[in-house]
């Protein structure tokens, strides 16, 4: 069925809780294990057509946040998502306290259970107050984003259709659209500032009444980090500053004397080569139609999935007004159908966003055999492995796209991996500082957004940028506003996707072998687990950066950057 035809209607909230409490009493009363197993599968599949149809109207919300039915459905499930989470949080407690939870386990796997246990650390009734309001302000946020209007040469762009020019050859014209979208965030300066003390208030008041010292605690339970805790992070964010940031430096000191340029400042930082950033040979319909080669040519596996998604037209690409921005990929339980939401603009970065949400897509494509419906999608920092491995194991493809800029786009991509780690840590230490001082001024936080990008990212230069020079960059990341630390799991991610990317010019076929084993079992390991299935060196291990890091300076040493 194509996405346009799922049907999508407000479930009556009142009818699931009567449903569904009515099943967990018939599940409690149950005489054998054999009949609560039977019972707890009628559960799932109640939960998974909720799930369906929340998530149906939010994708149909973020490709047009105008459309006046959806919003008014997107703020029907930021009120009525924490509701539907109460009842979720009775069964979730009848679950792990089953008289038959060892023959539960057996059938549903131990980490189901470890799993609903962080669920209800995280979640009581005495919070909805505050989850929904949390849901609202993000929200408020997305819409904030989206309803960026910016004049540029008698045209009207978006935040991300301002990309290409925003990476001209003409030094004026990246500094004019540049200037042009910090200008929007500058305009919203206060709003945004606000929204985030609001949530930041918020999340330290629900973290407090769940029983946690503060939002830092409560953070890592929520995601499920059972493998790791933040003094590993903090001691892999060290390596980060010790092992890449020198590599990130010089590959900025490179780029800087490639574009014969005495600073390298902040409408720089994106443009590459004289001759251009590498950039797609044509429109969305060309990036889809090789994708699809490519997915064809890569393995039986992806050739049923990308048909799969192409057939049902599952996948919506292209930048529009409107249209929420960034990319991401979901899932539709009922139709076990994945999703891939993105803003093509022309740059590199649409075959980066195809790719990347295309792994995710394909290992819950590959996961849709498991029953048990919060199991079909690993956790986030596993997540990412699937779509940033994705990247690099269709290098082979990117001729497709870049024909003879090939070479300058998968320099651009392996220089950029190095660049964004210490990006991405910065992100997450920022949240930890934000998070242990839930009362520091808007002030203090920029202020220590700023002395971090000093540490992690110090070939910035904002000249006469005020707003930048202040520590407001962030603004723009959503994550910090929407999903609170989720951003460490790309850059442990990230270092496991470039031993990926090792393995796969070590041999290929052992790569992708390992690479499709993790697609198949979604949720039903742990990060560490999963590490481990894919013979990965564990981020968290002394010698993990390490194990790569001389392999790529060699692979990007060996290119004469300033002949492409």
């Amino acid at each position: 069925m194509k996405f346009k035809d799922f049907k999508y209607e407000r479930p009556d909230f009142e009818q699931f809780k009567k449903e569904s409490n009515a099943l967990i009493q018939e599940m409690q009363n149950a005489e054998t294990a054999n009949d609560q197993i039977t019972i707890i599968k009628k559960i799932h599949k109640y939960e998974s057509k909720i799930s369906t149809l929340q998530q149906i109207a939010s994708v149909r919300h973020t490709i047009d946040t105008k459309d006046e039915f959806y919003s008014k459905e997107n703020e029907y499930w930021d009120e009525y998502s924490p509701l539907y989470d109460e009842i979720k949080l009775v069964f979730a407690k009848a679950l792990v306290n089953s008289k038959f939870r060892l023959e539960l386990e057996a059938e549903f796997g131990s980490l189901y259970f470890k799993l609903t246990e962080n669920s209800l650390k995280v979640f009581s009734p005495e919070v909805i107050k505050e989850c929904q309001e949390e849901n609202k302000l993000s929200s408020e946020y997305d819409k904030l984003i989206a309803s960026a209007q910016i004049e540029y040469k008698g045209k009207t762009y978006n935040l991300a259709g301002l990309g290409p020019f925003r990476i001209s050859k003409d030094r004026q014209e990246r500094k004019e659209t540049t200037d042009l979208y910090i200008n929007f965030f500058k305009e919203n300066k206060e709003k945004f500032e606000d929204i985030y003390d609001k949530l930041v208030k918020i999340r330290h008041e629900k973290a407090k009444k769940l029983g946690f010292n503060n939002y830092v605690e409560f953070g890592y339970v929520n995601m499920n980090r059972m493998d790791y805790n933040k003094e590993m992070v903090a001691n892999f964010r060290k390596q980060v500053k010790e092992l890449i940031v020198p590599v990130a430096s010089k590959l900025y000191e490179d780029q800087k004397q490639r574009l014969g340029l005495e600073i390298l400042t902040y409408y720089d930082e994106d443009f590459e080569f004289t001759s251009g950033n590498a950039k797609p040979h044509g429109d969305a319909d060309f990036i889809l139609d090789n994708g699809k080669k490519m997915y064809d040519e890569l393995s039986a596996e992806t050739k049923e999935f990308f048909d799969f998604m192409t057939d049902n037209e599952l996948l919506d690409l292209e930048t529009k007004p409107g249209k929420q921005g960034g990319g991401y990929c979901t899932y539709f339980a009922d139709y076990k159908s994945p999703f891939i939401f993105s803003n093509f603009n022309g740059t590199s970065e649409d075959v980066d966003v195809l790719t990347h949400e295309a792994g995710h897509g394909f290992q819950l494509y590959s996961s849709r055999h498991i029953e048990v419906p919060r199991m079909i999608f690993a956790t986030c920092e596993s997540c990412e492995i699937h779509s940033m491995s994705m990247e690099f194991i269709t290098w082979p493809w990117m001729e497709l796209f870049f024909e003879e800029e090939t070479n300058k786009y998968k320099y651009t991509h392996l220089a950029s991996a190095m660049k964004f780690i210490p990006y991405g840590v910065t992100v997450d230490e920022f949240q930890h500082f934000i998070y242990e001082n839930p009362q520091a001024t808007k002030e203090e936080r920029n202020k220590y957004w700023r002395k971090l990008e000093k540490e992690y990212l110090p070939h910035k230069n904002y000249m006469d940028c005020e707003l930048l020079e202040e520590g407001c960059w962030w603004f723009r990341q959503g994550h910090i506003f929407a999903m609170p630390f989720y951003y460490i799991d790309y850059t442990l991610a990230q270092i496991c996707a470039l031993q990926f990317w090792k393995k796969m010019n070590d041999n290929r076929e052992v790569g992708w072998q390992e690479y499709l084993a993790i697609c198949k079992v979604g949720g039903t390991k742990s990060f560490l687990q999963l590490v481990e299935l894919a013979n990965l060196i564990s981020p968290f291990e002394d010698g993990c950066i390490a194990s790569v890091i001389n392999e790529i300076k060699e692979y990007l040493d060996n290119i004469d950057d300033k002949k492409l």
